[in-house]
């Protein structure tokens, strides 16, 4: 999978909801896309081992709110963290 973090965020979720990737817009929450909660976890699990991250317990998907774009943020957060923890291993 390549592109932008976007693009891949967008695959996996249309993946997890059995949908075209076109269909996945920036304000389409999980619910709207037809992902259930425990496939929001799944989901979950499926973005951290792709982008070899892990998100703080606190940053569960709330299927019913979070959208696409806010999954996208919170994986570029995760990047910049490690990113910046890495540095500073060094």
């Amino acid at each position: 999978m390549t592109g932008t973090i976007q693009q891949q965020v967008f695959e996996l979720v249309a993946t997890q909801a059995k949908v075209d990737v076109a269909s996945v817009k920036p304000e389409s929450t999980l619910k709207d896309l037809g992902i259930a909660s425990l496939e929001a976890i799944e989901l979950i699990f499926d973005i951290e081992e792709h982008f070899n991250i892990n998100f703080p317990d606190q940053q569960g998907a709330n299927f019913d709110s979070d959208t696409a774009q806010s999954l996208v943020d919170a994986v570029q957060k995760a990047l910049d963290e490690k990113a910046a923890a890495g540095e500073g291993a060094k």
